[in-house]
């Protein structure tokens, strides 16, 4: 572990200033989110990863640390630093990988997240204002029982077939549970109660697709795969079966969602956890389409058994009308949309 990125504009001595703090930062969802956070302007940004940021991104953060969000000695001084008003908590060991190290997933997942969310309850109690928890959560939080029901299910809620088969999917909906405790029972019965200290906010994200950063190797990224295959000309083997079919959104929706849900009136929050999603077409389609947009693409489908079988835990489609109405999520992109003004140019343009 490092000390904080040198170049820190932090004051040391005297009092704390507020910021935001994004874990995970160096992971796709927080190359986006650090580039929209600090052009909205107004906020200093705290970032922290496993590895050590780009220069790009260090450059938008007042500080930037280089730890695991399971060191508590870490956490605690960066506490100490700054008096953090929002926490983005992106940091997770994803599907995948957690399926070969399900015990170290755990370790991350769970108890980096309730260290966190302890800390946070603390600074709250500490300085009188309820710290903002935003945690991106999963459809891997879904166990379908069957294809055949997955495909008779339609658009999933929020509350339905919550009987995850993945580490990770576990580990995300017991987070759900424990940020809506936090929220709302924490330290129920001591004497000493503060009662309201966090303000937990949940989305719960499809596969993402993102045109700026390459595929990490998660479950949901064969779609991504595909076109970025297609694009540097190399021929890709589609780990699921054509008819595969799971509901996706752009990076560019996904940021805007996360921000617009910190942003809303806590007033109008009908719950903490919400779906949303854009398009869901099948694997095929999705390859039919990158075809047209790559006329030399060569894709062939290889299902891989395991990873097969939790793509088809996942559902079809799932319902975010509970996100559209509290807070008004609207995707900019359909599929349409998604390849047209966003993919295929960004994409091609990588690797010209």
């Amino acid at each position: 572990m490092k000390s904080p990125s040198t170049g820190s504009q932090h004051q040391r001595g005297g009092r704390r200033s507020a910021a935001v703090l994004i874990t995970g930062a160096g992971g796709e969802v927080g190359h986006g989110l650090i580039g929209a956070l600090h052009a909205s302007g107004g906020r200093q940004i705290v970032a922290i990863d496993i590895r050590e940021l780009d220069a790009k991104q260090r450059a938008m953060c007042q500080d930037s640390f280089v730890g695991d969000i399971c060191d508590r000695s870490l956490l605690e001084r960066l506490l100490a630093m700054y008096e953090i008003t929002e926490i983005y908590h992106l940091a997770a060991l994803l599907s995948t990988r957690g399926e070969f190290t399900p015990e170290t997933a755990h370790e991350v997942n769970v108890n980096g997240t309730v260290s966190l969310l302890r800390l946070a309850a603390e600074q709250a109690r500490s300085h009188g204002q309820r710290v903002k928890f935003i945690f991106p959560s999963s459809i891997a939080v879904y166990g379908m029982p069957s294809v055949e029901i997955k495909g008779e299910a339609g658009a999933v809620g929020e509350d339905e077939f919550c009987r995850p088969i993945t580490m990770y999917g576990c580990n995300k909906l017991y987070c759900e549970h424990l940020g809506r405790y936090y929220s709302h029972h924490y330290r129920l019965l001591a004497q000493d109660r503060v009662p309201d200290v966090l303000d937990f906010r949940s989305i719960r994200f499809p596969g993402l697709i993102s045109a700026d950063t390459l595929p990490s190797g998660g479950t949901s990224d064969y779609g991504p795969e595909m076109l970025h295959a297609a694009a540097a000309g190399k021929e890709y083997a589609c780990f699921v079966r054509p008819d595969t079919r799971i509901p996706f959104m752009t990076m560019p929706d996904a940021i805007d969602a996360l921000l617009k849900l910190a942003e809303v009136e806590r007033k109008r929050l009908g719950q903490c956890v919400y779906n949303v999603t854009s398009f869901n077409p099948s694997a095929g389609e999705f390859a039919t389409l990158a075809k047209k947009c790559f006329p030399r693409a060569k894709i062939r489908f290889e299902p891989d058994e395991q990873r097969q079988q939790i793509v088809d835990s996942w559902p079809e489609n799932v319902d975010d009308g509970a996100a559209r109405r509290d807070w008004g999520f609207a995707p900019r992109h359909d599929l349409q949309r998604a390849f047209e003004e966003y993919l295929v140019p960004r994409i091609s343009a990588r690797y010209r």
